[in-house]
């Protein structure tokens, strides 16, 4: 069930928001030098690597680094870049991740390649079998400011209590904290 919801409303989404996508992917074109889209390497189900689409708000040559490793995650910024973190507009393209099914509208966030220290705890924990997210209930409680031992602890209590009343849960709260622009850092 939770695989056909995804489907059809990537689906959905991928239609509504097919004009802002467009209109998104021309602007960051117009605002800094490279692609429109940042392909990343990330890790899904069963630690296997996957790219996952996101709107580049780094400037290229930016360290494949998760942002708050960087020294000045700001400086990096393509001139629209924090305004796409903020909205989450940069989020949209991963809509295709969910369609072709890389990606959940709701799981753990997928880590980048080189997050060992999260890959192996999830991995500790059982989380590595579940299907990566677009949201999940971890980025509910706290987002980018989570220490990786309690972000996996979210991660886990979602391995726990999954169920669509509980992903729906998620998603609701998900689109309250876009509107709100909660726990994004950079």
């Amino acid at each position: 069930m939770k695989r056909s919801f995804d489907f059809l409303l990537a689906l959905i989404l991928l239609l509504a928001f097919l004009i802002p996508i467009l209109l998104v992917a021309i602007l960051v074109k117009l605002t800094s030098k490279g692609p429109a889209l940042y392909w990343s390497d990330r890790v899904g189900v069963l630690n296997k690597i996957f790219k996952m689409p996101k709107f580049r708000s780094m400037r290229i040559n930016t360290p494949a680094v998760a942002t708050h490793l960087l020294a000045d995650p700001k400086a990096c910024l393509t001139p629209i870049g924090g305004f796409l973190r903020k909205s989450s507009l940069d989020e949209l393209p991963q809509l295709w991740c969910i369609l072709i099914g890389d990606m959940s509208f709701v799981g753990p966030r997928p880590a980048l390649f080189n997050q060992d220290d999260l890959i192996a705890l999830r991995t500790e924990k059982g989380v590595h079998e579940l299907v990566p997210g677009l949201t999940g209930w971890a980025q509910i409680n706290g987002r980018d400011e989570l220490p990786i031992p309690v972000k996996v602890g979210f991660d886990v209590e979602y391995l726990q209590r999954r169920s669509f009343l509980f992903d729906l849960k998620i998603m609701l709260l998900t689109a309250l904290k876009v509107v709100r622009r909660d726990g994004i850092t950079h």
